[in-house]
């Protein structure tokens, strides 16, 4: 669902805190501006000498995050992503019908594929073979276009393979074509040990790369996660419908895990694998497909394949994901665009002309459409045009035109060909209409309540002083007890607190109406500023962290999933902007000779114990709730920005944490009971 990163460094050592504790000096911003200018001031001289000049794959190690994002888990993970990608890229050119995945003890990463194989003539432009030129040089391959090598990809820039050899320790990569069997392996960061050489001969086609990324680079993490790779090779098989691929990881012989991944059904599968723990109220998933040539005559005219799959649930939140080329489009673009002018249009002049809209009724939203909605639009192009800042927004004007149009008169299609199917449908938009409308009305109560009150009454918000965003913090805290400790000991300039009374609505099983009269979430909706989705606008947030603060037992878990699912569906960019925080308070506190120890884990409290020496029995205290400790401890343990630690909230991807928080809030138990079977044997310390 999401990956949770400290704010902080890891800490390892044993924090030692004496009491009482003096508050450390809190610095203006512009003090904080100088020490940090001072710093970073570069050598007065700067000449000729300064300037260097990366060759080959240098800039690549040199400054790898341009490339893979981060050196940390995602990025090791990229590195599969890219060659797995260029697997993907024959079978869409209609020459590879299966994929093999392995992540090898010692986690070395091996990618089989049944494709032509890289070519193993001579480049004219690098003198190298094709295979050494694909994994030595920026920005070479058969993806731009001239060479015909590939008339849809979803690497374009090529840098794929070269970046992942460029950050491996070793890679190897054997090629069976034309009859033979090519051999070439490159160590160091992308040096080739010798040229390409024949090894045998074969019948076969396909290329197989086994590389080991580099500890020098990734100095964070260097084991490969099963269950990540499992997830996007999944939906990379419900992408590509009838490629077979196979992801195994062996590196424990004696359990050996392997799954196998190939969906004839395509992306109708992918929405019903979603929808599977959500109660559909149709059954039939209503698929749309199509292509349309691009305004280019000539022999080998380009064209653009589209395919879209929606089935409606009875929940009242959407699930619209959009692909091109197998990109996950996070920020969108044209196809969706594209989309949501055809169902809106559709379902707007239909409901009219069957009357379940009156003349003088509003149109429908597309919210209003989209109320439990799950929607898969993928789009095949030959030549994307990616915007954005994380470069995931499809920017191609001309896919609008076609997405709407085919979206539009299969749609149609289907309402007309399934009067009885179509009522249902209908019916439940109207709905979500008229929600809408009582929702408006109640988050106007709501603002006009919160402007008049928040201010004035006792136990919520105690506001910081500092006016910029940028330098606060508001910390929602579990309990008016544990609320007045955090209030005493917080630092008033950059620190606001606002106390919860017991658990928040869960959102997801309720309707917009009771979500905005809910008086705890009116506090906090008016608290933060930005509105609320699909209004939120995150330019106007007061703070640039919202803490959960709560307390380390069951009640405590179940309000921290509770809120960090509202923010989910109606403040999704404080997440994703890395705004959302939990506050990791201590575990244990040992007493002795005057001084206090704080545990935040089992064995930093074994560590504890060990290191002063302290005989089996020695009394320590567990705490059980935030309320046990008064305004000192929490600042030094919980709120200090120099010694607290907190887990940052992100999402990286929305169509697992989309699952997590249907199965764990929504209305079907099964997907709860099959979640707490899996996860509690790692249940510590549980209070009930």
């Amino acid at each position: 669902m999401e990956e949770e990163r400290k704010e902080t460094p890891s800490v390892e050592e044993v924090k030692t805190t004496e009491t009482p504790v003096v508050e450390p000096k809190v610095y203006s911003t512009s003090e904080l501006h100088d020490k940090e200018s001072e710093l970073q001031k570069a050598d007065a001289k700067y000449t000729a000498t300064n300037i260097q000049v990366l060759e080959g794959l240098e800039a690549v190690r040199k400054r790898p995050g341009m490339y893979i994002g981060t050196t940390a888990a995602p990025g090791l993970h990229h590195l599969v992503w890219e060659i797995v990608d260029n697997a993907i890229d024959e079978a869409l050119a209609g020459y590879c019908t299966k994929v093999t995945v392995t992540i090898n003890p010692g986690d070395t990463i091996t990618v089989t594929d049944n494709g032509r194989g890289i070519p193993v003539d001579v480049v004219a432009k690098s003198g190298l073979s094709g295979v050494e030129t694909v994994y030595t040089v920026l920005h070479a391959g058969g993806k731009f276009g001239e060479g015909g090598g590939y008339k849809v990809s979803g690497g374009l820039h090529g840098v794929g393979a070269s970046v992942v050899n460029a950050l491996s320790e070793w890679l190897e990569v054997t090629v069976h074509k034309d009859g033979g069997i090519h051999y070439i392996r490159f160590e160091k960061g992308g040096k080739p040990v010798d040229r390409l050489k024949k090894i045998g001969t074969s019948s076969d086609t396909g290329t197989i790369v086994t590389f080991k990324p580099d500890p020098e680079i990734f100095v964070e993490c260097t084991t490969y996660n099963y269950e990540t790779i499992h997830t996007r090779l999944r939906q990379v098989a419900y992408l590509n419908k009838g490629i077979t691929i196979v992801v195994t990881d062996a590196r424990d012989p004696n359990n050996i895990l392997t799954d196998t991944f190939c969906y004839e059904g395509g992306i109708k599968q992918y929405v019903e694998f979603l929808n599977e723990n959500k109660t559909k109220i149709i059954e039939e998933v209503i698929y749309c497909e199509g292509s349309e040539a691009l305004e280019k005559a000539s022999e080998n005219t380009a064209h653009v394949y589209a395919e879209v799959a929606i089935q409606y649930n009875d929940g009242y939140s959407k699930a619209v994901y959009s692909f091109c080329n197998n990109v996950h489009t996070h920020e969108g673009g044209t196809h969706e665009e594209g989309f949501r002018m055809a169902i809106t249009r559709v379902i707007n002049a239909y409901a009219r002309e069957y009357r379940f809209l009156k003349d003088n009724d509003d149109n429908l939203t597309y919210d209003d459409v989209c109320e439990g909605l799950t929607a898969i639009i993928s789009v095949k192009h030959p030549n994307p045009q990616f915007e954005g800042q994380t470069k995931t927004k499809l920017g191609n004007f001309e896919v609008r035109k076609i997405l709407s149009q085919i979206v539009g008169e299969q749609i149609n299609r289907f309402l007309l060909e399934n009067p009885k199917l179509a009522r249902i449908i209908i019916d439940k938009i109207v709905m979500a209409a008229n929600a809408r409308l009582a929702a408006r009305k109640a988050r106007e109560e709501t603002r006009r309540k919160g402007a008049l009150e928040l201010t004035t009454l006792p136990g919520k918000l105690a506001d910081c002083s500092s006016k910029k965003p940028e330098e606060c913090e508001l910390y929602i805290v579990e309990g008016n007890s544990a609320g007045g400790s955090a209030k005493d000991g917080r630092n008033r300039t950059t620190q606001a607190i606002l106390p919860l009374r017991g658990k928040i609505l869960n959102v997801e099983k309720a309707q917009a109406k009771r979500i905005f009269a809910n008086a705890e979430i009116g506090n906090m909706i008016t608290a933060i500023g930005g509105g609320i989705d699909p209004e939120f606008d995150i330019s106007k947030i007061r703070y640039h962290k919202v803490v959960i603060m709560t307390d380390a037992d069951v009640d405590g878990s179940h309000i921290r999933i509770l809120l960090l699912t509202f923010f989910y569906r109606f403040m999704r960019p404080l997440i994703e902007n890395g705004y959302v925080y939990i506050a990791q308070p201590p575990l244990y506190k040992v007493d002795y000779h005057g001084k206090s120890y704080y545990a935040y884990s089992d064995e930093q409290l074994e560590n504890i114990k060990s290191k002063l020496n302290l005989k089996p029995g020695y009394p320590f205290q567990r705490y059980k709730g935030l309320g046990e400790m008064d305004a000192s401890q929490l600042w030094e343990t919980t709120m200090d920005p120099e010694r607290r630690k907190m887990l940052r909230v992100s999402i990286d991807d929305a169509i697992a944490a989309e699952q997590v928080f249907t199965d764990l809030m929504g209305d079907n138990v099964d997907p709860r009971k099959q979640f707490i079977q899996k996860n509690a044997k790692f249940v510590k310390n549980l209070d009930i």
